[in-house]
């Protein structure tokens, strides 16, 4: 938020600045760190909004527990892709490729679907009643 404060007047569309400086700076930090062994998930998705209702939180605690759990670039990828870019902005936004950016969302298409296949990631529902 500082860096929006400082450069308020330039920013045009404040939504696609601010994800855009966040993923930034995140794939700064990831860069920078070798090997992260824990992650606080309000913090690897920092992308995702926050919702009013109780049980919109609760699926957003789930997905976020689920998104824990692949590599870096595709949760980052994936984030991006539900926030409704298409993997040709999302390549021009993260320096890749389209078909780098469309790799990345395959294999984490494909990791979600297993996580909730094998149970591995929360999916709501009566263990939380």
């Amino acid at each position: 938020m500082i860096h929006a404060y400082t450069q308020w007047e330039r920013i045009t569309y404040p939504d696609a600045w601010t994800r855009r400086v966040a993923s930034r700076l995140w794939a700064r930090r990831v860069a920078r760190t070798e090997h992260v062994t824990t992650v606080d998930p309000s913090e690897a998705t920092p992308l995702l909004r926050a919702r009013s209702d109780i049980a919109e939180w609760e699926q957003r605690h789930d997905i976020i527990a689920i998104l824990d759990q692949l590599p870096s670039r595709q949760r980052q990828v994936l984030a991006w892709t539900l926030e409704g870019n298409s993997p040709t902005e999302i390549a021009a936004e993260l320096k890749m490729t389209p078909d780098a950016v469309r790799s990345s969302l395959r294999l984490a298409r494909r990791a979600v679907a297993l996580l909730l296949t094998r149970g591995d990631g929360h999916t709501g529902g009566a263990d939380h009643e």
